[in-house]
């Protein structure tokens, strides 16, 4: 079990000024942050990061919208980190969401869902790299 994960706040809860209070949210949950950066997704690389999902119907509009503006990338350390963080963002639908979740507070549909969270611990070491050179070692 790693000690690490992956998150992305999206480009809704960028766009909204969400991004500090989710940040907060992050940190006030005991996860310290060791990586972070403020980048614009293509096309083509939101596509390359969404691969695992290219025969997916919603691929497209899922490209489309992590392209659209402004993201932040982050690595995450805590113990079980991500099952701990998965817990913390809560349910991709935002009405199905528990209470004082990211996604509950912050997100606007299950297309908006402000935060990714890595769903494996060999996820969030692939996704780490994708946006983090030198961090391929966890």
């Amino acid at each position: 079990m790693s000690n690490r994960t992956f998150t992305m706040i999206k480009p809704d809860a960028f766009s909204n000024g969400n991004s500090g209070d989710i940040l907060s949210m992050i940190e006030r949950a005991g996860f310290r942050i060791v990586a972070m950066k403020k980048t614009w997704l293509s096309a083509d690389k939101a596509g390359e990061f969404y691969a695992v999902h290219s025969a997916r119907p919603f691929y497209g509009e899922l490209v489309e919208f992590m392209s659209s503006g402004p993201i932040v990338a982050a690595i995450l350390e805590k113990d079980n980190a991500v099952a701990d963080f998965r817990k913390l963002i809560g349910a991709t639908d935002p009405s199905k969401a528990e209470e004082g979740t990211i996604r509950k507070l912050y997100a606007e549909s299950v297309g908006k869902n402000a935060v990714h969270g890595s769903d494996s611990d060999e996820n969030a070491a692939i996704e780490g790299s994708f946006f983090f050179s030198g961090m391929e070692q966890w």
